[in-house]
């Protein structure tokens, strides 16, 4: 019989600043500082210190910022900003808004100890801060972005990026892709494995027993026969017939300007793009501000913000912490799920 405080069941979340030059730790504050988070998580900040404490400062937020050196305090106390700072000494001067090897190397250490935490099982989910690839690149860490940085670091073969808005849910081919580049990065085996891991998110994170997955094209018309290209037909309709005969229900590719309303008005359960704007130009003109990133393959739950570190505006306190909130909300939903069962 268990007597005393009711044992809290929140899911702990693990919350990366992001790069310190970036709006990472603004959006942070102003989302604890709400009432929303704290009802959904027990957040766990995961950055360096002197940032967040100076940036709850000039926000005059309501805010205590609290010390975490263990796993042995309980987290989430109302009005409390729990940091756990990896650092093992101080990032030194940066100036906000410029990307640097020292808030780089920090963002990328924040990332490091998220994953750690999440694997031994002391926190069930991490929601990245922006980080800036200009930043970490000048660190000696040479990716493209946060989710090649996760797979390395939970050895993970097959992972893509899903961005979930409104009422879309789209999984990306390609991502930081120059338009010229994008035909020859296109094979059969990346379509392959987009349409995998979105019918593996929908079935396993979203609960649908057979998703319907739209497959865009490439070119106008999805090449009109070929006279606009034929991506088409030897990469996108190949890649579709595979997944077909493998049991999942993905459509031949079909041409994006009727897609995605397909997809809108519930035709479609999620849809395969492309490449970078294809995805995010619909996405953001129906949820914009509100948008939450979604790594799938790893072996933990990872959400992210749909934006950058806006450098143009990090210290001057515009930031809108919308989309942390929602990335918040998400992984807290799959974290419950998770822990009673419910997600593979």
């Amino acid at each position: 019989m268990t007597h005393g405080r009711k044992v809290d069941q929140r899911p702990v979340l693990g919350l990366t600043m992001g790069d310190p030059a970036g709006i990472g730790a603004e959006v942070i504050a102003k989302a604890l500082a709400g009432r929303e988070v704290g009802r959904l998580c027990r957040p766990l900040v995961i950055g360096s210190l002197p940032v967040m404490h100076k940036t709850v400062r000039s926000l005059g937020l309501p805010l205590r910022v609290v010390v975490v050196e263990g796993h042995d305090r309980p987290l989430g106390g109302r009005g409390e900003l729990s940091v756990l700072d990896p650092l093992e000494r101080p990032i030194g001067r940066f100036r906000m808004g410029v990307a640097a090897k020292n808030t780089g190397k920090a963002s990328v250490a924040f990332i490091t100890k998220a994953v750690e935490l999440a694997e031994l099982g002391c926190i069930h989910g991490i929601v990245t801060g922006p980080i800036n690839k200009e930043a970490i690149n000048l660190a000696g860490y040479h990716y493209p972005g946060h989710t090649e940085l996760l797979a390395d670091l939970t050895y993970s073969k097959e992972v893509g990026m899903m961005i979930l808005g409104g009422p879309l849910k789209i999984m990306f081919v390609t991502t930081h892709v120059a338009i010229r580049n994008l035909s020859g990065a296109l094979t059969p085996e990346l379509v392959g494995k987009a349409i995998r891991l979105a019918d593996r998110a929908l079935r396993d994170q979203f609960g649908v027993v057979r998703p319907r997955i739209g497959v865009a094209a490439l070119n106008p018309h999805a090449g009109e026969a070929g006279l606009f290209g034929d991506e088409e037909r030897k990469t996108i309709l190949p890649a579709a017939r595979r997944a077909r005969a493998a049991g999942i229900q993905a459509s031949d590719p079909l041409s994006a300007d009727t897609l995605f309303g397909k997809a809108v008005r519930g035709e479609y359960d999620g849809v395969v793009a492309m490449y970078h704007d294809q995805g995010l130009i619909p996405l953001k003109l129906v949820a914009f501000g509100k948008c939450v990133n979604l790594t799938v393959g790893l072996p933990i739950i990872r959400t992210s913000v749909d934006h950058g570190t806006a450098f143009d505006i990090a210290g001057k306190g515009v930031a809108d912490p919308g989309s942390l909130i929602e990335a918040v909300k998400l992984a807290s939903r799959l974290a419950v799920a998770k822990l009673h069962g419910k997600v593979h």
